[in-house]
């Protein structure tokens, strides 16, 4: 089973299971309603910056689209648009950079405010400072919801309550961070490889200076 077919598979069994309703018995717009997604590559409209962040939510007021920006780590870079909020980003978003483009994508699925929010690869278009930074501003965000996170980059999962490692197509782990790593299994392999290159990049950093 693919990751993404796992995510759809979990999306829809939650719902079934809570106050939200019975699948069955929601049209598929209620269904749409209470699910947020941050693919990564972010769809953006060849419309302002606003209008995209509308998209979860037509109705949301100033102070709502202002709170999901700073969430999102956005408001730095949305201050510097020429137009701000109504600067026309292009199709695709191509006159933003790809990290810009995500967290428009972050923001508008935060705006969206929905029980449950799926995030594939959401962060991978961010460079660490700002990953960092969207990290712990997503940790408050989600507090309260179900969270599915699609993620090879492992600083991105830490904190998650349950991680599921796929190798071939199938769960070979699962368990919190901290089990996995005791495990000694794959997921510790990948987390020693991520982070030591992480140690040796800062070493060479501060060598170069």
């Amino acid at each position: 089973m693919q990751i993404e077919s796992l995510v759809k598979l979990e999306a829809a069994l939650y719902v079934v299971a809570t106050p939200i309703g019975n699948l069955r018995d929601m049209t598929l717009l209620a269904l749409r309603r209470n699910i947020g997604v941050v693919f990564q590559e972010p769809m953006l409209f060849a419309r302002s910056i606003e209008e995209n962040l509308r998209v979860g939510k037509a109705d949301a007021t100033d102070s709502e689209i202002e709170l999901a920006v700073e969430r999102a780590q956005a408001k730095d870079f949305v201050s510097r648009q020429s137009d701000g909020l109504n600067t026309v980003v292009g199709e695709r978003g191509r006159s933003l950079s790809g990290g810009e483009r995500q967290r428009v994508s972050i923001a508008r699925a935060l705006l969206k405010d929905p029980p449950i929010l799926v995030f594939d690869e959401a962060t991978s278009a961010l460079d660490a400072t700002t990953e960092k930074q969207l990290q712990a501003a997503l940790e408050a965000a989600t507090k309260g919801r179900t969270t599915l996170v699609i993620a090879h980059r492992l600083a991105t999962i830490r904190g998650a309550d349950r991680i599921l490692v796929f190798d071939q197509g199938k769960i070979v782990e699962s368990g919190t961070f901290e089990q996995l790593v005791a495990l000694n299994g794959r997921f510790a392999q990948l987390a020693r490889a991520q982070f030591m290159a992480g140690a040796e990049g800062k070493e060479g950093a501060a060598g170069g200076d």
